[in-house]
């Protein structure tokens, strides 16, 4: 069986690991709902992530009625709060993920998060979802006081994770640029929370599911 060629296998939160779309999408509704807009299924909020809460917000504001500053400043905090109060009520890992990450573990490689989800909603839903003790670094979007596409955060994730060859999996153009901006190789995957075809984030090598991922670094040229 081929080695596995990286030390660090990073990862994207949202949209990459985990599903958080029905939370996000909770969290929207509650905010919304308090100016009597109407609920979006989990499916529609897919789009409007991707780019931090405040854009998140701004586009569910955007496509249910519009919305003035002074409205989506307003709105932010109560959308912030609720999803803080309420991590991990419909997150769940994506099919294959803990089978990919047991045997990345297995083949002695080093797991870690960069993720420009802030850290108070990063460290807990992690923790929450029992996942936190499996990854040597966890890197906010706060973290280091810019987020991706900065490279600055992944360099920062892989400082923590021990140092050594990197490759990044994430699902948006902040994942994928912010690998590249840190030279390292990057991976899309293709059920996150994308806002176009996978291709167009011109990543290195693109996944559909994590049972491909594995085979994918073994093959991947040392």
């Amino acid at each position: 069986m081929d080695p596995i060629p990286f030390d660090i296998v990073g990862f994207d939160l949202d949209g990459t690991l985990i599903d958080t779309s029905g939370d996000l999408a909770a969290a929207v509704n509650y905010a919304i709902g308090t100016i009597d807009r109407p609920p979006f299924p989990a499916a529609a909020i897919h789009p409007f992530v991707g780019k931090g809460a405040k854009v998140m917000l701004a586009r569910a504001l955007d496509a249910s009625g519009g919305y003035t500053a002074d409205m989506l400043d307003a709105l932010l905090p109560i959308l912030l709060d609720y999803y803080e109060q309420n991590l991990a009520i419909h997150s769940v890992p994506y099919p294959g993920l803990l089978d990919a990450m047991d045997a990345l573990a297995e083949a002695g490689v080093t797991l870690a998060i960069c993720t420009n989800k802030a850290e108070r909603f990063t460290i807990p839903l992690m923790r929450q979802l029992g996942l936190s003790d499996r990854f040597a670094a966890i890197v906010g979007g706060d973290t280091v006081g810019v987020a991706k596409p900065d490279p600055a955060p992944i360099r920062e994730m892989i400082a923590r994770a021990g140092g050594g060859r990197a490759i990044f999996i994430g699902d948006t153009i902040n994942d994928i640029a912010g690998a590249r901006n840190a030279g390292i190789a990057n991976v899309a995957v293709g059920f996150g929370f994308l806002d176009g075809p996978v291709n167009n984030l011109d990543a290195d090598a693109v996944i559909h599911h994590y049972d491909e991922l594995v085979p994918l670094l073994r093959r991947w040229p040392a």
